[in-house]
Formats: C-alpha cells, structure tokens, sequence
C-alpha cells in the first residue's frame, strides 16, 4: 500500500486524448423516499430518472434542498390498511381508486381527518340476514335494493334505528304471536322484560339502552349490535365512545392527536402526517413536506417519517471506519482490531494472485473472520496482485486463467464468511486498462452472486494523466460497490525531493477529482496514513535517504531528537526539523489533529468513509478521537 501510483503506458498519445474529460461532479442526488437511488450532475437527467419511480425526489448536494418530487397529496385506506399504490397526486384520482372497495377513505396529506370516505351509513336485513353488499350510503339506494326482497328491514348505522320495513302487519303480528326467539342484553345483564319474539321489538328495546345487543337465544348469536364501537382516542388516552362514526368524528375533531378506533383499527386520525424524529425520539410534526424539512434542517441525526411508518428522509450519517491489517496473522488481526474504536470493516491482507496461470495464494483463516463478525466488523479480505506489473499484465491476458482465480478467490470469500472483498492491484501497466475494468466487472459480478461486496483500491494520481494509467475511475466506479482513494504517497519512497505523504489540500483535491469522474459520493473511501515519511538531508540540503515512521512512534521521536515544529501552509500540516550527527531531518507530522481533518473532508464531501493505513501504527488516543468524529 505504500507503493507510488501505477505505471502509465508507454505509447504516445494524441493532444485529444490528453486532455483531462469533463467535470462528471456529481451535483443531484435522486432518492425514493430515503433510498437513495442515483448520483449526477445533470437535473434534468435526474428528474427524468426519478420520474420512474413513485414517492421520489431529486435533491441538490450539499445544500440537501428539495429540487423535484412526485410525492402524493392523497392517500387511500380501506378500514386502517393502504398499500404503496394507494397514493395520488389529486382527489379525483384517489376518489376513483377509494370507490372500488367497500370501507374506504381518503386522506389529504395536508389536513386532518378525511376528505372521502364510503363507510355505509344504511344496512338491509332480510330477517337475521343481511351482506357486505347490503350496506349503502343513502336511505334511497338502501330502499332500492330492499324492495328487491320480502320481509326486509334498514337500519340507520348513525343511530342503529330500525328506520323502514316491507314487512306486513300482519306478519308482524304472527312473528310476535311466536316463540321467544330474542334478548337484550346490556353488557352481561338482562332482565325477563327484555324477551322478544319479534326482532324489531327486541331492536326497538335495546335502543333504549346504552351498549346493548340482541342475541338469538336459539342460536346463541349476537344478532344486533348497539355497542359503542367507535372510540376516541387522544394519544392513548379513551376519552369517549360512539354508536356512531360521524359522531366520533365530530366529537374527535376537538382534540388534538386524536384517532378513532373501530374493531381495534384505527380509521381515522388528524395527527400531522409527517413526523420528525431525533435519534428515534419525535421532536416535531407537520402537514407538508417543505415544513418538515425546514424543521429538520436545524437539527442532527434526524429523519422524516409518516404515519404510515416509510421514512421519507433523513439526515443520519454513519461514517464508515475501514482499517487494513497488512497482515494475514489472526493474532495480529486480533490485537490491532481490538485497540479500534468504531470501526466497521477490517481488511486482512489474505490472498494473493499467485501466478499467471490463476493460482490463489490463500493465507486466510475461517476463525479469524467469525471473530471478527461476532464482534461486529465486516471483514473485506483483500486481494494483491505482489505488485508485478509483467504477471498481471499476463494474468489479464488469459481469460481461463481469470476464470480460475475468481472462482476460487468468491468460493474461499463465501466458504470463510467474509462480507467482501478488497481488490488492491497496484503498479500496474497503462495498457490493461480495459483488461483490468473488464476482470473487475467479472469478479464484482460473480461476489454480488454470494452477497458479497466489492471494494477497489486507487491511487490517489492525477485527473492529467489518470486516464493513461490502468484504473478507468468512471468505469470501475459504476462497476463496484467502494471506491477507495489511497491519499497518500504525495511523496513517496522514490521522490527526489522532501515533502509530506499526504498534505491536506492535495488530498482535497483528489478528493475533488475522483468526484469529477462522476462516482457517487457514497462509494468514496478516503484513505488516510497513519505514518510519516522522514528524509534526511546533508548539510548542502541534498537529499540522502528517507524512512517511513510510524504514527505512534512520532512523539517520541520528537521528544527525543529536540524536534521544532513550524506550521506549513502549503501542506497544511507542521514541519517537523531536527539536527543530528551532521545530517538535517524532516517529516510532516500526522496526529490526531491531521486524521480529524482527513475525517473532516470526508464528511465535507459526504463521502462513505475513511478507510486507515495501517491498523498498528496508530497511537492508543487516536480512535477515541475519532469515534467523536463519526
């Protein structure tokens, strides 16, 4: 990992070819309610690809503002159920839908209570019997179907009255010249008065009572209902019952956060539709979208979510902590993981391409990975090439033995557990390019087929001359599921003159280019060092040799050799100078206080995460440090 970037093709190319593509810098964000779905930087593209979905937006980066939606004004319910079809942008269109089924309502988003509804007010008996298709909306349509049949009677639902009848007197005299067939009972209580041979004086006796029903004593069924079935709540809080659904609405009205509650479902409510919650916890609630939105823009870790439970939007960001091990040692792995502090991944250096025929090198071990799952962390093994620019431009010319190697590498990754993969292919030749996208694209697809994903390791290079090495961004970062920025190495082993591994600016600035590739912000891992690199200069200023120090053991370097500190604005980083034995010392110092800067960046760009270089190098104080930052 600590290698310079990769080697560029030796063939001329035209002044054409040179010149840097177009800025593809994502600017538009396009979500179905809080999934987000694509990245770009054209709106108009962005609104035609959220057109294809229903309840979608497209929101301006950076600025989260809403540019475009389709989200529904009107909702349809039957009883307390809907579904995700359910939803339309006008009245008339949920009105249309609501009409096909029976029990139905329709809610505005953007007020209380209903704006529709076809609950029955009017219900045909033939006797004991009646149907779901005997309920109406009006008298009129009730006394339509009943003259169809003999003997029929309606009750008004608003009242439970027995308010018309086709029975003749006559045979309302023979039914009460009958056998006692009926009983009112109020709750469990009833008295001998309360016996009936005709049903509608049994109807007629119990509205007199509040909470009353008639039973056929022959058949122990409950025959008429004058319960108090609709109930008022206020939160959860009964405040009252009706035998009416108008009158629970009238009555429910009065309070706010209120619902009735029929059968144990909730019909109806005029809670706010859109709620706001902090960390799980509501904090704030409103009727339109835009209102829920300036709200929430003030606050941290929130989201926007609607009575109906789909969250819609949020601002909940989990920076993702990566850590490479360099190591396939479990105790190793063990004992650098455990010092973390909300990490999410580990990276084990596990396998290797071993020749150019397709052979594994695999250093893995199945322990290790379920220690780490049990422990929480994904673990993404990574994948080398040894860095052999002549064997991996072999290896990609043999499409058998790419075959072999990704068969083997995804059944060891399924067979061990992992959760990923880390593709880390470095010094490699500019004339693979599209060898190596098109390996990347088989091995991506062939690991999504077991569940797993796929992460990839680039140079962090230069968006001048990127386009002549082997890494095609555009291309690889549509292709895998991570992108990672190795941003370090500005100055490397090789260099002929001082500098840091990783000054601040120039690693904005990559960051800004691999933006400018078009990859969404949500695959970028930035990589980040935990070492320095110390170049010891004679006395003329020439430079003689340099070394890698290791994060942790800078201070004491410091401390020991007498070093000065002077800020250095280029790199944004202090310049660490010491004498000694006749030679001159330098190094960029990273810390703590330049690792909460790389975070800061990743956060500044919304990017997935940071991903560390290496586990072990760090000082005990660091990922405590950067647990605050996540």
């Amino acid at each position: 990992m600590l290698l310079p970037a990769s080697l560029l093709a030796a063939a001329p190319v035209s002044a054409a070819a040179a010149v840097a593509s177009a800025d593809k810098t994502t600017k538009y964000r396009v979500y179905q309610n809080n999934q987000l779905l694509y990245e770009v930087s054209d709106l108009k593209q962005a609104q035609t690809l959220a057109r294809g979905f229903t309840s979608s937006h497209v929101e301006e980066i950076g600025s989260r503002r809403w540019i475009w939606d389709n989200f529904p004004r009107y909702r349809v319910y039957q009883y307390d159920a809907t579904l995700p079809e359910w939803q339309f942008a006008t009245l008339d269109q949920a009105v249309a839908e609501a009409k096909k089924w029976g029990h139905a309502s329709v809610r505005d988003l953007q007020n209380p209570g209903w704006v529709w509804n076809n609950y029955p007010r009017y219900r045909l008996y033939q006797g004991e019997i009646t149907t779901d298709g005997w309920e109406f909306a009006t008298l009129a349509d009730a006394k339509a179907e009943a003259k169809k049949w003999g003997n029929a009677h309606i009750i008004d639902l608003t009242t439970n009255e027995w308010v018309w009848d086709n029975i003749p007197d006559a045979t309302k005299n023979e039914l009460r010249a009958g056998p006692v067939t009926y009983r009112v009972y109020q709750g469990d209580t009833t008295l001998d008065a309360w016996a009936f041979a005709s049903l509608e004086d049994a109807v007629r006796e119990a509205l007199r009572w509040s909470n009353s029903t008639v039973v056929n004593v022959q058949l122990k069924q409950t025959v008429f209902d004058n319960r108090k079935n609709y109930q008022v709540y206020q939160n959860d809080n009964l405040l009252d019952s009706f035998v009416s659904l108008d009158a629970a609405a009238d009555f429910a009205r009065r309070w706010a956060h209120s619902r009735i509650v029929w059968n144990g479902k909730p019909i109806w409510t005029n809670t706010p539709y859109y709620q706001v919650l902090q960390n799980g916890n509501p904090i704030g609630e409103f009727t339109t979208i835009p209102a829920s939105l300036s709200y929430a823009a003030g606050y941290a870790n929130v989201s926007i979510k609607t009575l109906d439970g789909t969250v819609i939007w949020d601002n909940i960001r989990k920076l993702q902590y990566w850590g490479w091990n360099g190591s396939s040692s479990g105790a190793t792995i063990r004992s650098q993981v455990s010092a973390t502090a909300g990490m999410d991944v580990d990276s084990p250096s596990y396998f290797q391409l071993a020749d150019a025929d397709g052979n594994l090198k695999d250093a893995s071990d199945p322990a290790t990975v379920d220690w780490l799952s049990k422990q929480g962390f994904a673990a993404y093994p990574l994948v080398s090439n040894q860095f052999d620019s002549d064997l991996t431009t072999k290896f990609l010319a043999n499409a058998k033995a790419q075959d072999k190697f990704i068969q083997a590498l995804v059944a060891r990754l399924a067979a061990i557990g992992a959760s990923g993969v880390n593709i880390d292919f470095e010094s490699m030749n500019g004339k693979d390019r599209a060898a190596f996208t098109a390996f990347v694209k088989n091995l991506t697809d062939a690991a999504h087929a077991k569940g797993l994903a796929v992460s990839v390791d680039l140079p962090r290079g230069s968006v001048k001359w990127n386009h002549l090495s082997a890494y095609d961004h555009e291309k690889l970062g549509d292709i895998v599921d991570y992108i990672v920025i190795m941003a370090y190495d500005q100055y490397f082993k090789g260099s002929t003159s001082p500098g840091s591994v990783s000054g601040l600016q120039w690693t904005e600035d990559g960051i800004k280019e691999f933006l400018s590739y078009g990859i969404r912000r949500d695959k970028i891992i930035l990589g980040i060092p935990y070492y320095v690199r110390e170049w010891k200069l004679d006395a003329s200023g020439a430079l003689v040799d340099n070394r890698a120090v290791l994060l942790k053991d800078i201070p004491a370097l410091i401390a020991a050799k007498g070093a000065t500190q002077t800020w250095d604005a280029a790199f944004g980083q202090y310049r660490v100078d010491y004498s000694e034995g006749g030679y001159k010392y330098v190094f960029w110092l990273e810390n703590v206080d330049t690792v909460k800067a790389r975070i800061e960046l990743a956060k500044k760009y919304e990017l997935a995460g940071v991903s560390a270089w290496r586990l072990g190098y760090e000082t005990p104080d660091l990922w405590t440090a950067m647990l605050q930052q996540k």
